[in-house]
């Protein structure tokens, strides 16, 4: 079956569609962070895809309002033998408490929690939070001062916050960028594919074709490293 791929943004959403040999066309609302692909038949064009997309937007933001739902359900409790993730590699929690000043360190396959005696899981959660900007914080500014040479240009300002439907964001106009703080989990692939997608909005505000042709032309496997983002586990979970 022939397949022809398109990257279309329709009110804010991203959408990835698949253009296929089939009768009827598809649309589906996946984890983690609600993806939106659509499989459509190789008869329609973008605009009409677009249109049936827009009929859709109530029941697509109906399921990524479900999938954020599930995602605070199963927020950890911050203790040992849950595990987490840095940077694609998932790490079974330990938690020690002693007295003194809280932090986190890596020992062998081991992420470990050194707290005061007490501490609640929202506190917890905090340390862990502040320790994953802190190593986003070390990582970034080589891929961008990486990016600023190979693309020409320069980025004044970027910063890392916590988003619930976009791995990152630009603004055209102050050439200002985000990060969602969860990049921190995935392979590190993955956060310079989204460094250089958003630096790539500095050139092409959509997700038309000439921004395809911008980030095959620069960062050729970007595809893949999307998908691997993209299917990744999000989450916390018990070390099994």
């Amino acid at each position: 079956m022939s397949t022809t791929n398109a990257y279309l943004s329709v009110r804010g959403i991203d959408i990835d569609v698949v253009y296929k040999d089939i009768k009827h066309l598809h649309i589906g609302v996946y984890p983690p962070m609600g993806r939106v692909r659509v499989a459509a038949p190789t008869r329609l064009d973008d605009d009409q895809v677009r249109l049936a997309v827009i009929q859709r937007l109530s029941w697509i933001k109906r399921q990524r309002d479900k999938l954020r739902s599930a995602q605070r359900q199963t927020e950890r409790e911050m203790v040992t033998g849950e595990s987490h993730y840095l940077w694609g590699v998932r790490r079974r929690l330990t938690v020690i408490e002693r007295p003194g000043r809280a932090h986190l360190e890596i020992d062998g396959t081991r992420l470990v929690l050194y707290t005061p005696a007490g501490t609640s899981a929202d506190q917890r959660r905090a340390y862990l939070d502040r320790w994953y900007r802190a190593q986003l914080r070390q990582t970034i500014p080589d891929l961008i001062t990486k990016w600023e040479r190979e693309l020409g240009v320069s980025v004044p300002q970027w910063t890392i916050r916590r988003m619930k439907t976009k791995w990152g964001s630009c603004n055209r106009e102050t050439r200002h960028l985000w990060f969602n703080v969860e990049l921190v989990k995935k392979h590190p692939d993955c956060l310079e594919y989204i460094v250089v997608h958003e630096m790539m909005h500095y050139f092409e505000r959509h997700h038309g074709e000439r921004f395809t042709v911008l980030m095959d032309r620069h960062l050729p496997d970007w595809r893949p490293r999307r998908d691997q983002l993209n299917n990744a586990p999000l989450g916390d979970e018990r070390w099994r």
